[in-house]
């Protein structure tokens, strides 16, 4: 890949330095990491917008089934639930 764009940055000359010192205890130069960095935050961005698409179907699948009479109360779900438990519980 082409690297022939330049992003500068404005950031404390005290955070410049430690970052420079830990990308040179690397081994590795500064340009990389912040490349990497920039990556990084790309994919999470991406996975977060995916995510949020995810749930959002969801809920909308969600209340689908309820305005189509699909759903349940609370009382029922508990009920359902309390002789599911009572069922896996062993007996006294």
């Amino acid at each position: 890949m082409s690297k022939e764009a330049v992003f500068t940055m404005k950031l404390e000359p005290e955070l410049r330095a430690e970052f420079m010192a830990a990308a040179e205890a690397a081994h590795r130069p500064a340009s990389q990491v912040m490349r990497e960095l920039m990556r990084d935050f790309i994919r999470q961005q991406h996975q977060a917008r995916h995510y949020d698409e995810y749930l959002q179907a969801k809920v909308e699948a969600g209340r689908a089934s309820i305005v189509a009479g699909d759903g349940h109360s609370d009382e029922e779900v508990e009920a359902a639930f309390a002789a599911l438990r009572s069922r896996a519980s062993p007996s006294k």
